[in-house]
């Protein structure tokens, strides 16, 4: 095969799967490329790869084959250039952005690019941000909220052929939501739905990690990759504070443990300092605040439940 066949058959192969794109090739002698894709009616997962290319999506092309929904991008290897509007956004490996087709856009790669791409429709990401999106800022997937995001995306395309297409479906929409609780900054309306979507993911937080004594409200939304302020205004929404709740799942922590015979051997004050409160003293003041009794008289009155 020659390399204008190789070529032609790579921009067809794109095109199939993403839209219609405008591609620049370096003149060499040779091109090499490939994708690998799994996709149901609803989603679109692909990992691909190429020689140095220049992808561009232009305004006629925008016209004439409309294509309003998202890709996300998240390179796993070498590097990527996109531009949207006036945007500029470099992406390496533990960053991703969101991309619409519903504008032009020019996306920059190298030889050494490895990249996931999923397509998104657009309803599922603007009903979540409230808002229509254009060239999202790097996104990072190193850390908290975003490491897990990232581990699913790689996750759902390394076992797309143990999972059927009800399966992937659930999965990329469990993903999008997490996706878009990420996009989600502070300069950015928040819906009622995504206030409900963080209440559970930090009360979630909180109870797996309410025995670490350093746990605060700014810890927790850092290793969930939130602001504080928009933990402290999900969890307004519900009507608590992260400081109420953490010290409310530290009691229920102490009680059940309190009652769980394997724990019999600890004194009040070992069990104190396991579950995350900084004395015995404290622990029996807030515990019988919260249950009308003290931690030994719980202890002692056995398994019933209050």
């Amino acid at each position: 095969m020659t390399w204008r066949e190789r070529t032609d058959f790579w921009s067809e192969h794109v095109t199939s799967y993403q839209g219609r794109m405008d591609y620049g090739y370096p003149p060499t002698d040779d091109f090499r490329a490939g994708i690998i894709c799994q996709r149901t009616d609803i989603y679109q997962l692909s990992m691909f790869w190429s020689d140095t290319i220049k992808y561009a999506r232009t305004a006629s092309q925008v016209r004439h084959d409309p294509g309003e929904d998202y890709r996300f991008l998240l390179p796993v290897a070498g590097e990527l250039v996109l531009r949207q509007g006036d945007q500029e956004v470099r992406l390496t490996p533990g960053a991703g952005c969101f991309l619409t087709f519903a504008a032009p856009f020019e996306m920059l790669q190298d030889a050494s690019l490895r990249a996931l791409i999923m397509s998104i429709p657009a309803r599922e990401v603007n009903t979540r941000l409230n808002r229509s999106s254009p060239l999202t800022a790097g996104l990072d997937l190193t850390s908290g909220l975003g490491r897990v995001v990232g581990d699913m995306l790689t996750g759902l395309h390394e076992e797309r052929d143990t999972l059927t297409g009800g399966r992937f479906d659930a999965v990329s929409d469990r993903l999008v939501e997490l996706l878009c609780m990420l996009a989600a900054g502070d300069d950015r309306p928040t819906a009622p739905g995504h206030l409900d979507e963080v209440e559970a993911v930090v009360r979630r937080y909180i109870r797996e990690h309410a025995a670490d004594p350093d746990m605060t409200g700014t810890t927790m939304a850092q290793a969930l990759g939130w602001s504080l302020r928009q933990v402290q205004l999900a969890l307004h929404h519900a009507g608590t504070t992260p400081r109420e709740l953490i010290g409310e799942e530290r009691l229920r922590l102490v009680r059940d443990r309190l009652r769980a015979p394997v724990y019999r051997h600890m004194t009040i004050t070992e069990l104190a300092y396991a579950s995350g409160f900084s004395s015995a003293s404290a622990l029996s003041t807030a515990f019988r605040r919260r249950f009308g009794i003290s931690p030994r008289e719980m202890r002692h009155a056995g398994p019933q439940p209050m």
